[in-house]
């Protein structure tokens, strides 16, 4: 039995468990990720993930969470322009599913109510018939993440919450993405209607960190901010019939398995190209 298992599927894991993922102890692994002396934890981090640095810009690293929030060299993740594209926001594993009666089937048998992840059955309604795009970043994933489209964006909304792991065995144990800590914001746009862009934490992740809190214009592809150390979650709304989902990613879907996507790549068709 794999640690994350006995934590998750054992009574005395789930003892063990609930101080681990509480904000203090997040904070505190934050913290000390922050400090010089944590560089000397990369190497070992590098190699046991097989993370290929040459796509990297290395030159600000000062801490392990530098490193773990470190920027792409120009150029490495080109983000499709066309005008009709649906492009995914974030490097990592994407799952997509319908959303029925408010309630969507995830990643593995992971069940949850857009009510309860945005806490508003209000604005919940009016996703009813869309889909959710689940992005799931693991740790050797790049951690930085950008705007799904171009529009306007609200005033972001911070949920607070604990930090469970993200991995299939939490997802499948707890119902994860409404139990963590998570921030969303809504971007108005035409080419998607109002679309929901979500950042949720996960264990470990010392912080979900947005450049822009207060409403401004935004661009597809424009960097939204990245997530601290530990593997987290991007999560994206869309209402009913405002893009179409690349086929191989919705079959993919439908078997449970995630598809591995990179920020700016083409993952669907807007209303605008319909």
């Amino acid at each position: 039995m794999g640690l994350l298992e006995f934590l998750y599927n054992t009574v005395p894991g789930r003892i063990i468990l609930r101080p681990l993922s509480s904000r203090f102890v997040t904070r505190l692994s934050g913290f000390l990720m922050d400090t010089r002396v944590s560089k000397k934890l990369i190497d070992s981090f590098v190699k046991n993930n097989n993370i290929d640095t040459s796509e990297y810009d290395l030159s600000q690293v000062k801490s392990f969470n530098t490193f773990f929030y470190r920027p792409v060299k120009e150029g490495m993740r080109p983000v499709n322009q066309e005008a009709d594209a649906l492009v995914a926001p974030c490097d990592g594993l994407l799952k997509v599913c319908k959303i029925k009666k408010d309630t969507v089937l995830s990643v593995k048998q992971s069940e949850f109510t857009i009510s309860e992840l945005l806490r508003s059955k209000k604005l919940a309604e009016k996703y009813e018939g869309g889909m959710c795009l689940v992005f799931r970043l693991c740790v050797d994933n790049y951690h930085r993440y950008s705007y799904v489209e171009t529009g306007y964006k609200s005033e972001n909304r911070v949920i607070p919450g604990v930090f469970h792991t993200v991995r299939p065995v939490a997802l499948e144990a707890r119902p994860v993405f409404i139990e963590n800590a998570r921030e969303y914001c809504l971007i108005k746009t035409p080419n998607l209607g109002t679309v929901v862009q979500m950042e949720v934490g996960a264990m470990l992740v010392g912080k979900i960190s947005n450049d822009d809190a207060m409403p401004c214009e935004v661009k597809r592809g424009e960097e939204k901010g990245h997530f601290e150390y530990g593997g987290s979650t991007i999560i994206v709304l869309l209402r009913k019939d405002a893009a179409v989902i690349n086929e191989e990613i919705v079959i993919s879907s439908l078997e449970g398995i995630e598809t591995p996507v990179k920020l700016g790549e083409r993952i669907g068709t807007s209303r605008c190209g319909m």
